[in-house]
């Protein structure tokens, strides 16, 4: 295989992915309602109560809207991540992933590429909700909207290969709705997305070390201090680990055949 056939099928899966989301744009509707709900009304009311002292990367008092802004952003990707991995659920049982499976490519690369091409899209709808954001007053500087990009596709990356991780192992396609949401309610509210750490601590030091265990807390940091022109090796380090861990775990485990959506026997 030359480097054209991998070219030529990376564009196609990602043209693909483009033309579906053009199809679905009521779900590009409903994906920024979430976010900007929380952003809106949630801010809102608790603006007063969790006022934000001077932490890493900001340099003065903020307000909660520009605190919570990047958690929501990483809220949008958590969302369409395991949307995502719903979808290839269908598209491995009802043709499409079959016929991409079929491939000479190493499956490997077709199901990275698949990721990302789910990433990318979900990029695209976050710097949408950045721009409604200025809305309310949340204004990162200029250049971070460019710097918080690499952060934001490994953040897509790490969630979507953690969604392709728990389908792969679902056999029954009718409680993968209920298992997202043990994976994503947890992932979202113990982390650092909608509260300072120390907040935690402060409360409860048992739930801040569940925090600081949570992969979801650094992907968030590390979309936090890009955005405001800060470097977090930390941050990047584990969630660059955690998504090499996770795609390697459900590139491995990933069946063509795991599946019946209409009757039969489970395979």
């Amino acid at each position: 295989m030359k480097v054209a056939h991998y070219w030529h099928c990376f564009v196609g899966i990602q043209t693909r992915e483009w033309l579906r989301f053009w199809q679905q744009r009521t779900r590009f509707a409903s994906a920024l309602v979430r976010p900007l709900l929380w952003l809106v009304v949630f801010a809102a009311g608790f603006r007063a109560v969790l006022g934000i002292s001077i932490i890493p990367p900001y340099q003065t008092y903020i307000t909660y809207e520009t605190y919570i802004a990047p958690g929501l952003c990483g809220m949008i990707i958590l969302f369409n991540s395991m949307q995502g991995a719903l979808s290839m659920v269908y598209d491995r049982e009802l043709g499409s992933m079959r016929v991409l499976l079929m491939s000479p490519l190493p499956r490997p690369f077709l199901l990275i590429t698949k990721l990302l091409a789910m990433g990318v899209v979900s990029v695209g709808q976050v710097y949408v909700f950045l721009l409604l954001a200025l809305l309310v007053g949340v204004e990162p500087p200029l250049w971070g909207y460019l710097a918080v990009l690499p952060a934001l596709i490994l953040t897509s990356l790490m969630l979507g290969a953690l969604g392709l991780l728990i389908a792969t192992w679902i056999k029954q396609l009718e409680n993968f709705a209920g298992v997202m949401n043990f994976v994503i309610f947890p992932m979202f509210f113990m982390s650092s997305a909608l509260y300072p750490l120390w907040r935690m601590n402060e409360a409860s030091p048992w739930l801040y070390w569940i925090c600081q265990f949570n992969p979801f807390t650094h992907a968030i940091e590390a979309i936090r201090f890009s955005m405001y022109l800060q470097w977090n090796p930390t941050a990047f380090g584990i969630t660059t680990a955690v998504t090499v861990i996770l795609a390697l775990f459900a590139t491995a485990g990933f069946q063509p055949q795991r599946t019946r959506i209409l009757g039969g026997k489970l395979a």
